[in-house]
């Protein structure tokens, strides 16, 4: 018999790996050239198409709507898969599969339905809420104004991740007034500029650069009807990085595994004649596949309860929903912290069972450590421990994660002569 999932666990879902048959083929065939795309920075168009075409942006959209119905834990479970073949792209798709379930966790609307319609005609979305600089915590630069029957958009965006595969892009701005809003934007419309001068030394081609727009024209039917997004989107958005994580592990584990298989030659101090047959080498290609197999269990758990927050939402039961939107979010900060040094530890472990030359680029097997600590770097995960103790300690219901910015200054207060 045939081990489809080659000790990693069981499936998501009874009927996964048929689901998982459409798109298997598509990861493997973007994993051959993922080292070779990386060593060349040579940004993933095709894949990122390839991806589209297999209809793997509507995983998550009803079967009505041309997707595919997949539950939250089966989504995830395709992104650990796609992860293991390329982390850039899962991030790629991190703000595509976002705006999803905020359709999908809004009320009846046309304007629901219309985006809904084009999500599932293979529309894709990428990110545009980051902002560099000075912009208070908590509000943004860029600015979106009416202009006569229109809006007049202006402004600048970083972290625009997956942008420049997209049909748009997805941002938040403030409007004439000063409060939030947010908006579709084409990515060919006239005035916008999506730069790739993303620079890190990992998840390199994320396309997470710098997004510029300049009197673009924004139609009414653009304007989101609500700047708030979906109960459980902290949570969501930074388990699509720990499910990003739990595959690169899984790639870190192969990659290993196929290296010591190979390696001929051994150390005078070695245990066997052979490296593959050395106790201590097995030792560490064990504690690297075990890393990854209990960071992609935890993921899983996870993605249970943010299933359980989306189902609560479809009730309108609003003591549910807040019940299930906490735990959602408390169950994903229990798991950041360990998920990461599982996978920080594994990618840098590895090379313990095998010899300097492992530290040639041509193996691309420092990628997994790059990937792995540029993606732990997101939402610092100190943070997270913090607000899972004062929970454990006090009850605090978590604060929804609210971006990045500027600190207000507390301003002095007058005192009379």
């Amino acid at each position: 018999m045939t081990d489809i999932n080659g000790g990693w666990g069981a499936p998501p879902s009874a009927r996964f790996d048929s689901l998982a048959e459409t798109f298997r083929p598509v990861f493997a065939r973007i994993g051959k050239r993922a080292v070779d795309r990386d060593l060349a920075r040579e940004l993933p168009f095709d894949a990122y198409g390839w991806l589209r075409t297999s209809g793997f942006s509507r995983l998550r959209l009803p079967p009505a709507q041309g997707g595919f119905g997949a539950t939250l834990p089966e989504l995830f479970g395709l992104i650990i898969e796609l992860a293991a073949a390329d982390p850039n792209l899962t991030n790629a798709y991190r703000s595509h599969f976002g705006f999803t379930e905020d359709l999908l966790n809004a009320p009846d609307s046309t304007w629901r339905d219309d985006w809904l319609k084009k999500l599932g005609q293979g529309e894709t979305v990428g990110s545009g809420f980051s902002e560099l600089g000075d912009t208070p915590l908590g509000s943004y630069s860029t600015r979106l104004a009416r202009n006569g029957a229109n809006w007049r958009l202006d402004g600048e965006k970083f972290y625009t991740t997956g942008s420049l595969y997209a049909d748009w892009i997805t941002l938040g701005a403030i409007d004439g007034d000063g409060q939030p809003i947010g908006a579709l934007v084409p990515t060919t419309a006239p005035g916008v500029e999506i730069i790739d001068d993303w620079d890190g030394f990992g998840q390199s081609l994320t396309a997470s650069g710098t997004a510029r727009f300049s009197g673009v024209e924004i139609a009414d039917e653009l304007i989101k009807p609500s700047a708030v997004r979906f109960s459980y989107s902290g949570g969501f958005f930074q388990l699509v990085h720990l499910a990003s994580l739990a595959g690169i592990g899984r790639a870190a584990a192969n990659d290993l595994a196929r290296h010591v298989a190979a390696r001929k030659r051994v150390y005078a101090r070695g245990n066997a004649s052979r490296s593959a047959q050395d106790p201590q080498v097995q030792q560490v290609v064990g504690k690297v596949r075990g890393a990854a197999y209990s960071a992609g269990a935890i993921v899983l758990q996870a993605a249970n309860a943010l299933q359980r927050a989306y189902e609560a939402n479809q009730s309108g039961d609003q003591d549910l929903i807040a019940l299930a939107g906490r735990n959602a979010e408390l169950e994903v900060s229990q798991s950041v912290t360990v998920v990461t040094s599982l996978i920080l530890d594994a990618s840098t472990v590895l090379f313990d069972a095998l010899g300097a030359s492992a530290a040639k680029r041509a193996h691309g097997l420092d990628r997994h450590w790059r990937n792995a600590r540029t993606i732990a770097s997101h939402n610092p995960r100190i943070y997270h421990d913090r607000i899972v103790g004062d929970f454990a300690i006090e009850g605090t219901t978590p604060a929804p994660q609210g971006g990045v910015g500027v600190a207000k200054q507390e301003q002095p207060e007058e005192t009379g002569a």
